[in-house]
């Protein structure tokens, strides 16, 4: 009878308390969420409003405004890091408390990095970062749009790579005159959580994000439906490339698993179903979480500095004969399966200005490391601009002198981050090989993985003899993909009977900061 009567008392409590607010369903027209938010004396920093899939439809259906302007991006993306600060201001005029011109335009944002929207941007026919729809909000809600029909009330946005551009794109099709706030916006960018978790800045940990962005990269593909008959060959070769030189064993051991799926009479779409099953790098990866190319916020670093990882390990760990396969092999992966556009459209760039092959892996690597810094390089001065750098870790020139003092030269310019910095090639060939190659350690300490014992998840450097390396060799996208399977289901088998008598000795091999 106690509890009956403590129940009782509680219940009693509960209806005599003020009830408590219920927050009014969200409406662009009134912008009761926005205000919502604003009211309680915080500055927003964001205006677009970010959707899932779950609250899409829901979103759309019940806001007043006559248009929509959806931006399907990815988290990963550097170009949409950079894209972002141009969105929000023009999304400040029509979404916040205090729009300039509030109830005419709904401007939404889409992460389609999240496995939630991953179907969601299937429908809209998303093919790449930033992709911009602009329609009537009804017209979202059947969830289809394809970039060839005319008839569609939907219509892609091509001209809005900058505030004003994409001003100027809704002022034609409104007949407006709409202008930006002449206000800088320099402070209206994300700041980075408090609490966010320092990265360990130390190469032995890059392992478990070369895993991570591996793992991350292949679900792209899959859940894009990447692979054509355009791209098969490319991405095989790139698998080619992946299981003789990856830094993790197991990740080598899950692709040559993979490169056994790949066979010439399968369907695309039969391949695709069967390749879903596969673990690139194990069962435990991903592991949803990074550490050493760990940003202050979400939207830093984390895949594109572990895909650099992954192919800076790459290019100092092939064999002189293999320097220029590697090179055109990673250029080619860039091009048809990274959906950053304005990313792959460097890299194609920088791919293209090469007009001699490599005749030796020192320049390969050397190569990939100047382009890196050239990445940075221009994503310093656009972060800087638009005040989208990770404040903790912002885009530098690598290595930095406390790291290799010997890597420069005395003689040298006037700022270490400009191009007139002096570079000892040899010195810097030597420390990528150290830093990414004996210093690049397993943080597995006490379980095994698929079988293989914790301490030889990392490969070494030299684990394949040229020989070897030469049986996998890419000889080219004409190869019949059923020779290459059985080739490397031969290497595979090969290496098994070879493991335990082999004594692998750590040759340097490398990776590089984002």
């Amino acid at each position: 009878m106690s509890v009956v009567a403590l129940l009782l008392a509680l219940y009693v409590a509960d209806v005599g308390a003020p009830p408590s607010p219920i927050p009014a369903p969200f409406s662009v027209g009134s912008r009761s969420l926005l205000r919502s938010i604003e009211d309680d004396g915080d500055e927003r920093l964001e205006y677009a409003v970010e959707l899932n899939a779950t609250d899409f439809d829901a979103v759309l259906e019940e806001t007043s405004a006559a248009f929509a302007i959806v931006e399907f991006f990815a988290h990963w993306c550097p170009a949409c890091r950079n894209y972002k600060p141009h969105y929000e201001r023009v999304a400040k005029l029509f979404n916040s408390a205090d729009a300039v011109h509030p109830g005419i335009i709904v401007m939404i944002k889409v992460d389609c990095a999240l496995q939630i929207n991953v179907d969601l941007c299937d429908k809209f026919s998303v093919g790449l970062y930033p992709m911009l729809l602009w329609g009537p909000p009804s017209k979202f809600l059947s969830r289809k749009w394809e970039p060839k029909q005319d008839t569609s009330e939907i219509r892609s946005i091509e001209d809005g790579r900058t505030a004003d551009r994409l001003l100027n794109w809704i002022n034609e099709q409104i007949n407006s005159s709409y202008a930006l706030d002449d206000k800088k916006y320099e402070d209206e960018h994300l700041h980075p959580r408090p609490n966010a978790l320092d990265p360990v800045q130390k190469i032995e940990h890059a392992i478990h994000d070369i895993e991570e962005s591996t793992a991350i990269a292949f679900d792209i593909i899959l859940r894009h439906k990447m692979i054509s008959s355009k791209t098969r060959a490319s991405l095989v070769t790139f698998f080619q490339l992946l299981v003789v030189h990856h830094p993790s064993r197991r990740c080598r051991k899950g692709i040559s698993e993979i490169l056994v799926d790949f066979s010439a009479d399968k369907k695309e779409i039969d391949e695709i179903s069967s390749l879903r099953n596969d673990h690139i790098c194990g069962k435990e990866v991903p592991h949803g979480h990074w550490i050493y190319c760990l940003g202050s916020n979400n939207e830093t670093r984390g895949f594109s500095c572990g895909l650099w990882v992954l192919f800076h390990s790459l290019s100092v760990r092939v064999d002189d004969g293999d320097s220029h396969t590697a090179f055109t092999t990673i250029c080619d992966f860039i091009h048809n399966f990274f959906l950053c556009e304005e990313c792959r459209q460097h890299f194609d760039s920088m791919c293209s200005s090469v007009h001699n092959s490599f005749k030796k892996a020192r320049d390969f690597a050397l190569w990939l490391w100047n382009a890196h810094n050239r990445v940075n390089e221009r994503l310093m001065k656009e972060e800087a601009s638009l005040g989208t750098a990770d404040p903790k870790y912002p885009k530098t020139i690598w290595p930095p002198r406390q790291l290799c003092p010997t890597c420069y030269t005395k003689e040298r310019g006037k700022d270490e981050g400009n191009h007139q910095t002096r570079w000892d090639y040899d010195e810097v060939y030597r420390f990528l090989l150290g830093y990414y190659g004996e210093a690049l350690t397993t943080p597995y300490k006490d379980t095994s993985v698929v079988g293989v014992p914790a301490e030889d998840v990392v490969a070494p450097a030299g684990t394949a003899t040229a020989a070897i390396a030469k049986a996998v060799h890419v000889v080219g996208a004409t190869l019949a993909i059923a020779a290459a399977s059985c080739a490397f289901g031969a290497l595979i088998c090969y290496r098994r009977r070879r493991h335990a008598s082999w004594k692998y000795k750590y040759h340097p091999h490398a990776l590089k900061i984002v």
